[in-house]
């Protein structure tokens, strides 16, 4: 590891704060992990208890159910408690259900199981989002969230790649078995490593402490540069809601797009479950640049990063039309993949905007509150997905332009919101 105040031959100094960010990245990175195998999984899950696509789909929702309830209580604990603890529970929570998701025997022991999971994974967004609010400045502070955003792309690929692996060999069940496990060694490095007051990181250094303004373990966090604003005040800002909306119907292609895209590939375009793992990762491989670069060119916007989302969310519409239109297998893999470039830029100039916005002593309860829209989303977009896909007997065209249309509507949205910070 490296030490905080080492520098390296081309005089980079690691920070603290650089480490509390590649943890919460491995947490969420397993978050994903845990949450998008049961994609792959589900033609198999299916097959083995007799379901129909839109019971596949519940599968799915139910998850979303569990999530989107915790998000804003999550949030708030973490704003009254301190995000460690809610973190390093959260992540053991969800590794535990993890587990037992593979050893279910019966279609609503899984339905109950996955809302159980759901519950302990709504907890940490809000936390980490605060987290960094807290050991971030404001001028990094869209970029780190896209760094810990960057696992929304490379989760569902490395998801692809570890699920059909260990499902070819062993079962759908070990994929979740086995998934469960390293949840528990991230959750003690939160417990260890992350302090709730910077001040009294033991690693952090003086020129650190100064950048969030900072200056002894006395001092807590509240000093950092913004107007105090109670989450009641919060509530009532348009832009607020304004931002849910965008985030519901954004999400709602983003959940259909990567909990439905293995199916499709199958089913539709009759790929191999070893081939859908291969091109099924592709797209989210792509996506991980497109979060880092939007991430990046976030930060260059800052003030009208709505004008980075707007035309980002419509290219990725028009890509995800092309990829259900298409007739040629290959111009598909072109195609999701372009899709996948254009959503996570989007995904990253909105929340750069997000958490660059709201104060941080109410940064979890505001994140949870703006992220419960896309958590939503989740529940309505799988099940919804599923529904149409029956209506058109197995005909996928219907749902993904369900999905292309959401995403026309939250560039929309945005095209209405003044830029006006939340603090």
């Amino acid at each position: 590891m490296f030490k905080n105040s080492a520098r390296g031959s081309l005089g980079f100094h690691w920070k603290a704060r650089y480490t509390v960010l590649s943890i919460l990245w491995v947490g969420w990175l397993f978050s994903f992990l845990d949450r998008m195998v049961v994609s792959i999984a589900l033609p198999f899950i299916g097959r083995e208890f007799q379901l129909n696509a839109a019971s596949q789909g519940m599968i799915l929702s139910t998850f979303f159910a569990g999530y989107a309830i915790f998000q804003i209580p999550g949030g708030m604990l973490a704003d009254k408690f301190g995000p460690r603890r809610v973190m390093a529970f959260a992540i053991v929570w969800w590794s535990v259900f993890t587990s037992l998701t593979g050893m279910v025997l019966s279609y609503p022991l899984m339905l109950i199981c996955r809302f159980v999971f759901g519950i302990g994974e709504g907890c940490f967004p809000g936390s980490s989002f605060k987290t960094i609010a807290m050991y971030f400045p404001p001028k990094e502070r869209a970029t780190a969230t896209a760094i810990q955003g960057s696992v929304n792309a490379l989760g569902p690929a490395v998801a692809s790649l570890v699920a059909a692996g260990i499902i070819a060999a062993f079962g759908w069940n070990m994929v979740f078995i086995t998934l469960g496990i390293p949840g528990l060694v991230i959750g003690l490095a939160i417990w260890f490593y992350i302090k709730d007051n910077p001040a009294e990181h033991p690693h952090i250094t003086p020129e650190e402490l100064s950048e969030l303004n900072l200056v002894s373990p006395d001092v807590s966090n509240s000093n950092i540069s913004y107007q105090k604003i109670t989450f009641k005040e919060f509530l009532q800002k348009p832009v607020l809601w304004q931002m849910l909306l965008i985030w519901f119907l954004f999400d709602i292609t983003f959940w259909g797009f990567i909990s439905w895209l293995p199916s499709y590939l199958m089913e539709v375009r009759g790929f191999s479950l070893l081939k859908t793992g291969f091109y099924g990762s592709l797209p989210f491989f792509i996506g991980t640049i497109g979060m880092l670069v939007g991430g990046y060119l976030s930060d260059c916007f800052k003030g009208n990063r709505k004008w980075l989302f707007i035309p980002s969310s419509l290219m990725a519409a028009f890509f995800i039309y092309m990829t259900f239109s298409v007739a040629a297998s290959n111009m598909v893999i072109v195609y999701q993949s372009v899709a996948a470039l254009f959503m996570f830029l989007a995904y990253a100039a909105f929340w750069g905007l997000v958490v660059d916005s709201i104060p941080a002593d109410i940064m979890g309860a505001g994140s949870g509150m703006v992220n419960l829209g896309g958590q939503i989303a989740g529940l309505v977009s799988p099940f919804a997905m599923g529904h149409l896909i029956d209506l058109n007997k197995g005909s996928f065209d219907m749902a993904f332009a369900f999905l292309a249309i959401a995403a026309i509507g939250s560039a929309v949205v945005a095209f209405t919101v003044k830029i006006e910070a939340l603090k």
